[in-house]
Formats: C-alpha cells, sequence, structure tokens
C-alpha cells in the first residue's frame, strides 16, 4: 500500500461532494476544479481574442498528446484525441475490419460488438459463468479465422475486471483490443506490458474530464499496416500548403481521428484531469478505489444485500459494484432524494466509487437502502 494520503483534501477539489454522495461515474464523473478552469480559460481566451491563440494551442495538444501517451505508456504518435468511446472504437475498426472474426462476450457495452457487426465482421461473444469471463473460453474460441480479441477492461454491466495480461500472452498472432472507458482514470494501464495493440476510451467517466474529451491508441505496428479510412485537411504532411490535387497523408494516429479544426476544450480538459491524476499517483488512486470497494461490498454483505459484481478473485474487482434490488427504479429514486446518486440497471443499482468519494459516503448509501425495507 501507498503512504498515507490526504483524501480529505482531493474532496475539496470537486464541488459536487458538498452537495451528494456521488457514486456515480461509471456513467459520467464529476470534474474537479483543475478541470472546469482548463476548459473554461480556453473559452475565456476565444471571448477575448478569437483564435489569436491557435498556434499556443496546437502547441499545448501536444504536450497533452505526450501525457496521454505516459499515462498508458505509449508513443505520442499513436495517441489521437477523440470526443468519446464510439468514436475511437469505430477508428479501431477502420483499421483492423479485415482482421478476421472478432472475439467478445455476451456482458459488452455495445459499441464493443456492434461497431463490427454493422461492417459485416462476425463477431463471437463467449458466455460468461456467473459474471465470470473465462481465459479458457476465450482461447478455445481463437481459431484461424479469428483476428481481434475485443473486450471492455472493466463491464459497465456488472464491474468485472479482467487482467489484460493474460489476454496479450495468449492472442498469437491476432490483435488486442480494449475499451477502457470504464477502467481508465481508476486503474494503471501499461499497453506495452499488457501486450494491447489497440484502446479505445471516453474522458466523461472515470477520466473525470466532461463529455466531448477522450482518446484512442493504435499501435505502431497498426499505423504502419493499415491505411486511414478517413482524412481531413489535417491529414496531411503540410495542411497549410493548402494542397488540393494530392494526399501525403501522414502515418500517426492523429491522422486518422483529428481531421479538422481541433476540439480544444476537451483536450485541455483531459490533460487537465491527467496532470491532476498523475500528481495524485495512478497507483494510489487503484489502491484507494480497491479500498473503497472492499469496503463499500463488505458493508452490503453484512447488510444483507446481495452483490452481483464477481468478488470470488481479487483480480476481477474493480470500482464499479452491482447489487441487486427488487424495485430498481424506485429505489435510484429514493436515493436521489437522500442525496446518493447511482444508476438503475434491470438486475438491481450500479454503484461507482472513485478516488473522490470516502466511507462517509457509502454509509450514507447504506442508511438509505434499508429505508428501502421499511
Amino acid at each position: 500500500m501507498s503512504e498515507p494520503f490526504d483524501w480529505k483534501k482531493i474532496r475539496r477539489d470537486f464541488p459536487v461532494t458538498e452537495r451528494v454522495a456521488y457514486l456515480n461515474s461509471a456513467a459520467a464523473g464529476p470534474i474537479p476544479n483543475h478541470v472546469n478552469e482548463a476548459a473554461s480559460a480556453f473559452y475565456s481566451e476565444m471571448l477575448e481574442a478569437g483564435d489569436d491563440g491557435w498556434d499556443r494551442w496546437l502547441e499545448k495538444r501536444e504536450i497533452i498528446r505526450a501525457r496521454v501517451a505516459k499515462f498508458i505508456n505509449a508513443e505520442p504518435y499513436e495517441i489521437a484525441f477523440t470526443t468519446n468511446t464510439s468514436s475511437g472504437m469505430n477508428l479501431i475498426v477502420d483499421a483492423l475490419e479485415n482482421r478476421g472474426r472478432v472475439i467478445s462476450c455476451d456482458l459488452e457495452f455495445p459499441v464493443t460488438t456492434i461497431t463490427w457487426i454493422h461492417r459485416g465482421i462476425e463477431v463471437s461473444l463467449i458466455k460468461t459463468i456467473d459474471g465470470e469471463l473465462r481465459t479458457e473460453d476465450v482461447e478455445r474460441a481463437m481459431s484461424s479465422d479469428a483476428g481481434v480479441i475485443c473486450l471492455s477492461l472493466v463491464q459497465y454491466s456488472n464491474g468485472l475486471r479482467i487482467n489484460p495480461e493474460k489476454f496479450g500472452r495468449m492472442k498469437k498472432t491476432s490483435t488486442l483490443v480494449i475499451n477502457a472507458s470504464q477502467a481508465a482514470g481508476a486503474f494503471e494501464i501499461d499497453v506495452k506490458r499488457m501486450g494491447i495493440d489497440a484502446l479505445c476510451a471516453t474522458g466523461h467517466k472515470w477520466l473525470l474530464s466532461g463529455y466531448g474529451s477522450g482518446f484512442v491508441y493504435l499501435s505502431r505496428e497498426i499505423l504502419e499496416k493499415t491505411r486511414p479510412r478517413a482524412i481531413g485537411w489535417l491529414s496531411v504532411e503540410d495542411p497549410y500548403a493548402d494542397r488540393n490535387d494530392e494526399a501525403r497523408v501522414r502515418t500517426d494516429a492523429s491522422a486518422r481521428a483529428e481531421l479538422g479544426c481541433p476540439h480544444f476544450s476537451g483536450i485541455f480538459a483531459l490533460g487537465a484531469s491527467i496532470d491532476y491524476m498523475m500528481k495524485i499517483g495512478t497507483r494510489r488512486i487503484e489502491e484507494r478505489v480497491l479500498e473503497l470497494n472492499h469496503h463499500l461490498t463488505t458493508r452490503l454483505t453484512e447488510a444483507g444485500w446481495r452483490v452481483l459484481s464477481p468478488l470470488r478473485e481479487e483480480s476481477m474487482r474493480s470500482a464499479e459494484t452491482l447489487v441487486a434490488v427488487e424495485n430498481p427504479g424506485e429505489t435510484v429514486e429514493h436515493l436521489k432524494q437522500r442525496g446518493v446518486i447511482v444508476t438503475k440497471k434491470p438486475q438491481g443499482i450500479r454503484v461507482a466509487t472513485h478516488f473522490f468519494n470516502n466511507e462517509d459516503e457509502i454509509a450514507r448509501l447504506i442508511d438509505a437502502l434499508e429505508e428501502t425495507r421499511e
């Protein structure tokens, strides 16, 4: 474990904690003050001077690209900025649509699967058992026509966390694609060590940078062996030459995603959030979210609530907890009235505990849940 850390001080960076127990980062995380200031500063500049800061903004974008790359142990040219998970996953599909059958699982959020299906690519959904994805079932599905393994690092549905390294070792000639939207910002990611070939993440969940922010990672190998499906005026080697009679497209990831004028506010917000998290420490954040998850599941079990998230192995535990309740909609509304924010799911409620949350908020959740039994 890391040395003691002042999490109370961190909570002061999140105004939402003064109003409610916000246990809902799996849906959308609240932004801290630093992120608000970064995005607001950009609009203030535009308010006062239009695009006078264009060159400076482009320089700042590249600084942030390098930070995002460091955040997941990638190279800057392998990183491109997106606006959400869907835009990132479609860029990955663009690059890999000819690799063959895709192996995924039945718990997946639709964007992990339907983007491939839409292109006419066969997707094999491995059936999970008791909410767990068994690596041997994935390995058994890997025949010669399977070219891609596409999975979420953390499942939105029940909080199952996979170990990407296991799949990175077993992939052989296949390509490992990871949807990290329910993990980036809560868990350490090292694409090189984990053997991840492509990854996408949105910024509005655990990365705490608001809607309209995100990034995609495409490995050097993918970039070298594939061509972009779509390009824009900024995708070429010398965009300011304004050549309309040729297209000399760059080979970096940004040439595929950042086709026109950048969404600076989202990029700057993402950069501020990643700076903030790296100062805290990604390992410390991971330890904190797991500590809170342990506390939550223990308290729920002691109070007689059934936890549906897979907890048989510690490595499966994430920062999301699915709790069985009889009337999810009514329960979510009751909790909201008590100042506790969670998500409704078909089987119950999903509780998300991020590093800015604390044990008092978990106690508040339990007390409010107990009221529904009266």
